[in-house]
């Protein structure tokens, strides 16, 4: 036996694999497990192909698995740690509302709603600005999603809540403030403030 090669005394080809040349070692120790010799014989041929197999890996004669070469790359990351942020303790359907912006979503708005505050000076063109800016705020939040009936029913809702809202914040700063606006401007201007904002942060 010891006259044959060690591919030949485990009964296995020069292109069989670790694992077949691992089976053929142990089915011939389980096999002569009562001679000592031929298994002392078993274990140096398949110790004399490891020495093998590794100078020719060495030498770049076999081609590693990925698996072997970096196994680094099977184990999983770690997940990050999650640190809670404002954001995730809100409820699911207030994110689901609030939108990120980018800067020309919040601006474009700002500046039309900043122009009819301007022309919303003096009463009768109040009702002719708010009116542009319910138009304004229905367009961009439309845009956003095309929802028209969510579009609708944000800028309606926000239209009320400013009027009323507003018009109580005005009538009881305006005197305060010494402001030289009359009430109805200065409630125009709040609910302008009030559709901006929902334009700008809502979807």
């Amino acid at each position: 036996m010891s006259d044959r090669s060690p591919y030949e005394q485990l009964g296995v080809s020069e292109d069989s694999s670790f694992d077949e040349i691992q089976a053929a070692r142990s089915r011939l120790l389980e096999e002569n497990a009562g001679d000592r010799k031929l298994s002392e014989k078993i274990e140096m041929a398949y110790d004399a192909l490891l020495m093998e197999r590794l100078r020719m890996r060495q030498e770049g004669k076999i081609k590693v698995p990925e698996r072997i070469r970096f196994p680094e790359r099977l184990t999983p990351e770690a997940p990050p740690n999650k640190t809670s942020s404002p954001i995730d303790r809100t409820p699911a359907w207030l994110q689901s509302t609030l939108d990120t912006p980018s800067q020309s979503d919040i601006l474009w708005p700002a500046g039309i709603m900043l122009a009819l505050s301007a022309l919303s000076i003096g009463a009768n063109f109040a009702p002719v600005a708010l009116a542009l800016g319910v138009g304004t705020s229905l367009y961009f939040l439309n845009r956003k999603e095309k929802r028209f009936g969510r579009a609708l029913l944000l800028t309606v809702a926000t239209l009320l809540v400013g009027l009323l809202a507003g018009g109580a914040l005005a009538s009881s700063i305006a005197p305060q403030l010494g402001i030289v606006v009359d009430v109805n401007t200065l409630t125009a201007w709040i609910t302008f403030f009030l559709l901006w904002l929902t334009t700008s942060f809502l979807k």
